[in-house]
């Protein structure tokens, strides 16, 4: 009898290119799956409309979809400043800007943000988002 090969599970390094793709996407399914169902992602700092935490997938899943499908911006690029790796392998931390537009105003913004994932058999367990997000409120 044959074994299948279980594939293995994605490293911290490839959670984050998905993580990227699902934002430039702006797609919550994508990014919520990611996630492991007891995840914990945490916002230190308040921006966008989002609370200071989402407790579980779907609670991920359902927080990104009303931000995301409220808010008007156009998200046309993630750029990757670096990514690093830590003595904890589960651990990698990110600094990225999100590039876009708000088009009622025809307003370019820029969001600078630094990711500090957890990962553990290819799921996310805990994420420490630190954005700006003041860019996105469009012109004053």
């Amino acid at each position: 009898m044959s074994h299948a090969e279980v594939p293995a599970a994605r490293t911290p390094r490839e959670v984050l290119t998905c993580y990227y793709e699902a934002i430039l996407d702006k797609s919550p399914d994508d990014l919520a799956d990611l996630y492991s169902v007891d995840a914990v992602h945490e916002f230190p700092f308040a921006s966008l409309g989002f609370p200071p935490r989402f407790e579980g997938r779907e609670a991920v899943r359902a927080g990104y979809r009303a931000v995301w499908g409220a808010s008007p911006a156009e998200v046309r690029e993630v750029r990757r400043v670096a990514a690093y790796e830590t003595t904890d392998p589960e651990v990698i931390i990110a600094e990225h800007v999100v590039v876009g537009t708000l088009p009622a105003q025809d307003a370019p913004f820029t969001v600078p943000g630094l990711l500090v994932l957890h990962v553990h058999d290819g799921l996310i367990t805990r994420v420490r988002d630190y954005m700006d997000g003041s860019a996105v409120a469009g012109p004053s």
